[in-house]
């Protein structure tokens, strides 16, 4: 997995946090649209990058929103990929 890949995804995710007025400080096992925090925009723009960046098929019928809650969840989604 391409940390540098990870790292822009970590950048993005916390300029998310910023533009909703939240504290872009997230912990890695962090409920982020569970919690709250982010919204269904943000959900929307955080899976077109990990379809283009990671090449997720958000099409494969085992897909679940569920598996982006967290930053970790997000990183095991991308790392599956390839």
């Amino acid at each position: 997995m391409n940390n540098e890949k990870l790292d822009s995804l970590r950048q993005n995710i916390s300029d998310m946090l910023v533009r909703r007025g939240q504290s872009p400080h997230f912990a890695d096992d962090e409920s982020l649209f569970d919690s709250g925090r982010l919204d269904s925009a943000s959900a929307v723009n955080l899976l077109l990058e990990l379809e283009t960046i990671f090449g997720v098929d958000l099409a494969d019928p085992d897909f679940d929103i569920s598996q982006i809650d967290s930053f970790a969840e997000i990183t095991r989604l991308a790392q599956s990929q390839g």
